[in-house]
């Protein structure tokens, strides 16, 4: 057995994907999260969505001594084993160091990533044979891509399922990785139940404001509310509750 992670609860991942990474992330800095971003790594698959748990990858600067020790050798493609334990909605999370000279994984590796359920990846770095990933339902989220493999460039393959700083960012194995258009957040499990609630709250104010702010309504009344809009707001919530 290869190794897994302990997974959150599934109504939970559904929950954040309802809610995207704008107002997840406002709700984590609110709880004390203040960087939940992973700064320059931009969706690839416009219009996709993953909210799911984290298989972590970490990657070291290339140590040649270390690269050619019986040890290292014997581990076998590290990066092929982040993939084993895959199971559907899972999220690899790559801390590739933002190296742009050889790819993590290729073709055939995302082919099996999506053949065994998974819901995306994020790396700090690239993917190589872009174009057979066409047809590949899978969300992903980089720098970029290069034709080059995984041996060409400066790191060795570390280790799986560990904590990982991916973009600066600190995410422990089977953390909830969040992705959309506008980037990929990480929300630790622990505080997800939170943040729900807290955004489905916000959610509510916020799509009485959206549609005040479309019939004319000014935004130093309704964003955010002063107090004859938070009557309003009141009895608009209490009018669609009962609906």
């Amino acid at each position: 057995m290869f190794d897994d992670i302990r997974r959150p609860d599934p109504h939970i991942c559904d929950a954040l994907r309802k809610i995207g990474t704008a107002t997840a992330a406002g709700e984590l800095f609110n709880l004390g999260v203040t960087r939940p971003h992973m700064a320059g790594l931009t969706a690839w698959r416009k219009g996709k969505v993953v909210a799911g748990p984290a298989l972590t990858l970490q990657c070291m600067p290339k140590r040649q001594d270390l690269m050619e020790s019986k040890q290292y050798v014997e581990r076998g493609p590290i990066h092929h084993k982040v993939m084993y334990p895959t199971q559907p909605g899972d999220v690899i999370v790559c801390d590739a160091r933002g190296e742009m000279e050889g790819g993590i994984f290729g073709g055939m590796m995302m082919t099996f990533f999506e053949r065994h359920g998974g819901a995306g990846v994020v790396i700090d770095g690239c993917l190589r044979d872009w174009p057979e990933m066409d047809d590949l339902d899978v969300g992903v989220w980089m720098r970029g891509v290069t034709p080059n493999h995984g041996m060409q460039n400066n790191l060795m393959l570390w280790a799986v399922n560990v904590p990982i700083a991916c973009a600066n960012v600190l995410v422990m194995p089977g953390d909830i990785i969040v992705a959309d258009d506008d980037g990929a957040i990480c929300v630790p499990v622990a505080l997800a139940p939170e943040v729900i609630r807290r955004a489905s709250e916000k959610l509510d104010w916020e799509e009485f404001t959206r549609m005040k702010l479309r019939a004319g309504g000014h935004l130093k009344n309704y964003y955010p509310l002063d107090t004859a809009a938070q009557i309003e707001y009141e009895a608009w919530r209490a009018k669609t509750t009962k609906r």
